[in-house]
């Protein structure tokens, strides 16, 4: 057990679930730590797969969202997971961070133009006109990662999802596309697994308490929660694409 990284990964996937932003503190303590990018990235891939299917399991069971609404996002999350993986060679990770910049500002703003309401159909169903974007997120999230769950939040809450609802859904589709891009990064042998399986089990603590607490969380605080985490995003991403 590599206990620096252990601890990492309960802060992050603490942070994460509730509103997305984990991986822009995580990435940056592992650095200092000594890893490698990629083998930061990868171990991230391995946490996050297991910390988001936990999360997500334990919504599931409580009815937070139904199983059948959830497969929808199959397809779009896995493919997209894999392609950002499959391209990680070929964009930079400047240019990437200027993408996440460019859509969390437009999120971030979409939130204050119009305030998210609650969903008329409780069933919960994700509407097709976002599979597209759901996908472009995946892809981000299997090169690169940091503010995924935090663009994923703001589009589900921007559709009128509740908050647990939002975070449901954000903690499947980032499981699917950590466990495409994984798959890819395994398969380059770029996977630390001594440090994947340290970050992973602090994940899996983070993401169990995470979902404990998010349930006490009224509405109104969520979105703010998720609101000041994305201005934190954002000024860590025009820190990081200017400097």
């Amino acid at each position: 057990m590599i206990w620096p990284l252990f601890l990492i990964g309960i802060f992050t996937s603490l942070l994460g679930t509730l509103a997305g932003g984990g991986g822009l503190i995580g990435m940056p303590a592992m650095m200092l730590y000594g890893l490698p990018v990629h083998t930061i990235i990868a171990a991230n891939k391995f946490s996050n797969t297991i910390s988001s299917f936990s999360s997500f399991f334990v919504l599931l069971r409580d009815k937070t969202i139904r199983l059948k609404d959830a497969l929808a996002i199959i397809p779009f999350a896995c493919a997209g997971g894999i392609t950002g993986a499959l391209l990680a060679s070929l964009i930079s990770e400047k240019t990437m961070t200027g993408i996440a910049l460019v859509l969390l500002v437009f999120a971030l703003i979409l939130q204050f133009v119009k305030k998210p309401v609650a969903m008329a159909d409780q069933t919960g169903k994700i509407p097709a006109k976002i599979y597209p974007l759901l996908y472009g997120i995946s892809v981000y999230d299997g090169l690169f990662g940091p503010g995924q769950a935090s663009l994923n939040m703001q589009v589900y809450l921007h559709q009128g999802f509740s908050y647990l609802k939002a975070i449901a859904f954000t903690r499947f589709q980032t499981f699917l596309s950590c466990f495409g891009a994984l798959l890819m990064f395994q398969g380059h042998g770029l996977v630390d697994w001594q440090a994947a399986l340290s970050l992973a089990a602090g994940s899996l603590i983070g993401a169990q308490l995470s979902v404990r607490i998010a349930k006490k969380i009224r509405s109104n605080q969520a979105i703010w929660i998720v609101r000041l985490i994305t201005i934190f995003i954002i000024a860590q991403l025009l820190y990081s694409f200017f400097t």
